[in-house]
């Protein structure tokens, strides 16, 4: 079997200790099929081990179509992997992630969690200490919710009968 090449191809510093690597992958899709231990995606894993700046910039992971997938913080850049608590809670609209169900990288019914974990990124990233109103999160959702621009409509058509928001 070909080894699978990863390639580095950005770095965004979070702070002095920690940054948020991108890699891509010119193989098959992998990922972890339970969170890790120390996942940021956990409620029972203290919060503030990352700094907010890393979920900021990883939010776009987050957002529909997105063409790049939140990395598990424990497999490294050399072996990178997809982490479980991201494909179990907020992938359903990542484009790298549906491609790779359908190739049949990813097994939903692979992946579980033991632990609890957060709804959603947003949730996960405000619990992280990112603002509740930081422009990082505007767009992103949970696999059970609905569109951004679904909602801000909906608020516009409120206003707009006289409702308020």
């Amino acid at each position: 079997m070909a080894r699978r090449r990863i390639t580095i191809i950005g770095t965004h510093v979070a702070s002095e200790e920690f940054g948020v690597t991108s890699v891509k992958s010119d193989g098959r899709h992998h990922h972890r099929h339970e969170p890790c231990p120390e996942c940021p995606w956990r409620r029972d894993v203290p919060t503030g081990v990352f700094p907010a700046e890393a979920f900021r910039f990883s939010a776009k992971t987050a957002c529909d179509m997105a063409e790049s997938t939140f990395g598990c913080h424990m497999s490294g850049t050399k072996g990178a992997q997809t982490c479980a608590g991201f494909l179990l809670r907020n992938a359903e609209h990542n484009l790298v992630v549906r491609l790779a169900r359908m190739r049949g990288d990813i097994d939903p019914e692979a992946l579980h969690s033991s632990a609890p974990l957060y709804r959603n990124y947003r949730e996960m990233a405000i619990a992280n200490g990112v603002d509740p109103d930081d422009p990082a999160l505007a767009d992103c959702r949970g696999n059970d919710e609905p569109h951004p621009d679904d909602v801000r409509r909906r608020r516009v058509q409120r206003r707009g009968e006289g409702g308020q928001d």
